[in-house]
Order: C-alpha cells, then sequence, then structure tokens
C-alpha cells in the first residue's frame, strides 16, 4: 500500500511539474480537451439518430466554429469599444465620487478631526482606487502572458478546432481504454468515482454556464431600461464574472452604483439609482432562489469558497490554462476526499475495533460515561 501511495504521489507530482513548464504551449490542447468533452453527450445524442460518430463529429464542430467565428465578429469589437470607452471614462468617475463623498461627509469629517482627516480621506481613496485599478490590470496581464497561446491568436484558433475533432471522434475508445487499464477488482470503485466527478464537472460547467447567460442577459437589459452609461457591457461583465460565486454580483453592483452614483448624484436623480440598486437586489434574489437551484442544483458538491480559491490559485500558477483546469480538478479532489472521508467512517480504526495501536490499552477502548 505504501509503495502503491508513493508511485501515485510520484506520477501526480509529475504531471503537475510538466504542467506546469509546458503551460505557455498547453492552452489549445486543455482548450481542445474541455470542448471535446463538454460536446461528447450530444455526439451520443447524434449517433443514437443514426449518425454516424464521424459525421456528427463534423456537424457539431462546425456549428461551433461557425457560432465562435460570429462571436468574434459582431460581439467582440462592440464590447471592446465599450471597455475602452469605459476605462477611459473611469478616471472623472472616480473624481466626482470622490467630490461626491468629500461634499456629503466632508463637514462630519471636519467637526470630528478637522480638515486635515478630509484631506487624508481624498488621498486614501485615491489610492484605493489605483491600487485596485493596478492590480486588476496586473492580473489580467498575468492570465494574458501566462500562457504564449494567447499572444498567438492563430494558434488557438487552428490547433484547438483540429484537438477537439480527433479527441471527440475517438472519445469513447479512449475512455474504454482507460477502463481497461484499471485492475478489474477496482473498476466498480474506480468507475463510480469517475460517475461522481463527471456529474459534478459537466452539472456546475453546464448550469453555471446557463447561469451566467441568464444574468447577463437580465442585467444587461435592465441597466439599459434604466439609462445608465455603460449599462450593456457593466451588465455583460456581471453575468461572466457570476462563473465564480458572488464574485459577478458584486463586481456589478459596485461598478453600476459608482457610475449611477457620479451620472445622477449631482442631478438629485435618486429614481434612477434606486432603480439601479433595484436590477441587482432582483437579480441576486432569482440567481439564489430560482435560477441557480434550478440548473445547478445542490448535488455539484463544489463549496464556493473551495471553488473560488481553485479558480484563483490555478489562474495565478498557469495562466488561462489554469482557469480551464481549476473545475474538473477542485471537483476531482473533491469527490476523492469524500470517498477518503467514507472508507475511513468505515474502517476499523474509525470504529475502533482493529489491532492496537502503539502505547494503546484494551481500557482506552472502553466506553466512557458522561
Amino acid at each position: 500500500m505504501r509503495a502503491r501511495a508513493i508511485i501515485g504521489l510520484s506520477i501526480l507530482a509529475v504531471l503537475i511539474f510538466l504542467l506546469y513548464e509546458l503551460r505557455e504551449v498547453m492552452l489549445p490542447f486543455v482548450a481542445g480537451l474541455a470542448l471535446a468533452y463538454l460536446l461528447d453527450p450530444l455526439a451520443d445524442r447524434l449517433e443514437r439518430l443514426g449518425l454516424g460518430r464521424l459525421a456528427a463529429t463534423l456537424i457539431i464542430l462546425a456549428g461551433f466554429v461557425v457560432g465562435f467565428v460570429v462571436l468574434l465578429i459582431i460581439v467582440v469589437p462592440l464590447a471592446a469599444g465599450q471597455i475602452a470607452a469605459l476605462v477611459n471614462t473611469l478616471p472623472g468617475t472616480v473624481s466626482r465620487l470622490q467630490a461626491i463623498l468629500v461634499e456629503r461627509a466632508g463637514p462630519l469629517l471636519e467637526r470630528l478631526g478637522g480638515k486635515e482627516v478630509v484631506g487624508e480621506l481624498q488621498s486614501s481613496v485615491g489610492t484605493l482606487v489605483g491600487q485596485g485599478g493596478t492590480w486588476f490590470l496586473a492580473f489580467l496581464k498575468s492570465l494574458w502572458t501566462g500562457s504564449q497561446a494567447l499572444v498567438s491568436i492563430a494558434s488557438l484558433l487552428v490547433v484547438t478546432p483540429v484537438v477537439a475533432f480527433y479527441l471527440l471522434h475517438d472519445w469513447d475508445r479512449m475512455i474504454a481504454a482507460l477502463d481497461r487499464w484499471v485492475p478489474p477488482r477496482h473498476r466498480p470503485t474506480v468507475r463510480r468515482l469517475a460517475g461522481e466527478i463527471d456529474g459534478a464537472v459537466t452539472g456546475f460547467v453546464r448550469g453555471q454556464s446557463l447561469v451566467c447567460l441568464i444574468l447577463g442577459s437580465f442585467y444587461a437589459v435592465g441597466l439599459f431600461m434604466v439609462g445608465l452609461n455603460f449599462g450593456v457591457l457593466i451588465g455583460m461583465i456581471s453575468g461572466f464574472l457570476t462563473f465564480i460565486p458572488y464574485v459577478g454580483t458584486l463586481t456589478g453592483f459596485l461598478l453600476s452604483v459608482g457610475v449611477a452614483l457620479a451620472q445622477w448624484w449631482p442631478t438629485g436623480d435618486w429614481l434612477h439609482i434606486g432603480l439601479t440598486v433595484g436590477v441587482f437586489v432582483v437579480g441576486q434574489f432569482l440567481e439564489g432562489n430560482v435560477i441557480s437551484p434550478k440548473l445547478v442544483g445542490d448535488s455539484v458538491g463544489l463549496h464556493p469558497v473551495w471553488l473560488m480559491f481553485a479558480l484563483l490559485a490555478f489562474g495565478s500558477l498557469f495562466g488561462f490554462v489554469g482557469l480551464l483546469l481549476a473545475v474538473p480538478v477542485a471537483a476531482s479532489i473533491g469527490v476523492v476526499v469524500r470517498f477518503g472521508i467514507e472508507r475511513y467512517l468505515e474502517s476499523r480504526l474509525y470504529r475502533g475495533d482493529g489491532p492496537l495501536l502503539v502505547g494503546e490499552t484494551e481500557a482506552a477502548r472502553l466506553p466512557t460515561r458522561d
């Protein structure tokens, strides 16, 4: 048992080391693997309808590539223009927010600590905003430079569909081969764990993707109807970041409220400020009570804190490749840990009926009275 554990840990360490060293060229292959994994159920369904595996694979990937190209041509330029405009207006928005804060809180702070406190407040707010912007830009830069494939867009767009095509075409054969490699006496356990991991990953990714799409559309439409500047862009950002629990809603709320205050506070338009807040209140209520329970459910087994840690840690270590691997790795670790705890609770070590440990006596195992 000890030898097998050492061998397994050694193999895992080598794989992690290779992934880290090759992270700059891994993105197209990891993206192709993820794409094949997510599209395999659709290919199986087309096979059941009478299509061959090759035809089903070609149809699925052709549709995906066409949709992706349309997205790049139409949506990306619009979003890029909106992001550039938002970045250009952000300093002015921050300045107006500082002025509003000093105007409203300044007299109270002057009575409490003098004009020096007001000056320190302005300096602290400016420093905080500047540091936050610097950190965000540095994080985006680390994701961009962390994988050379992002710099070479042609590599990502050309290699990924080819990898996905071959993996999707041979997916069932590869799974069957992996199953044959497992020792027969361990196959039921391995199949059970693989099924739980598959259920957790697919349940979260597909369900949370729909949640992101629905909430992003809701926030974008709601903020647009309210009349908020860059409302559509803020709604899209909120929906995209909803993949990380609570981060999307909090980010969108802070951005929208800040823009709303800078836009409507000088005119005293409290109605539109309240409507902006109301959009996120309604969206959060729908997400927590209707959308997420229906689409994601509680059976996924990914705790929000564990998921956030996995995304940030893997993104920091491996760049964009880490973001693709974070969810399946986090789900796999969660399933294995739950399985280990289950086996421990069933073991003689937990029940106390195994052989005596070093220094242990029979009296120590006798039940005690409260």
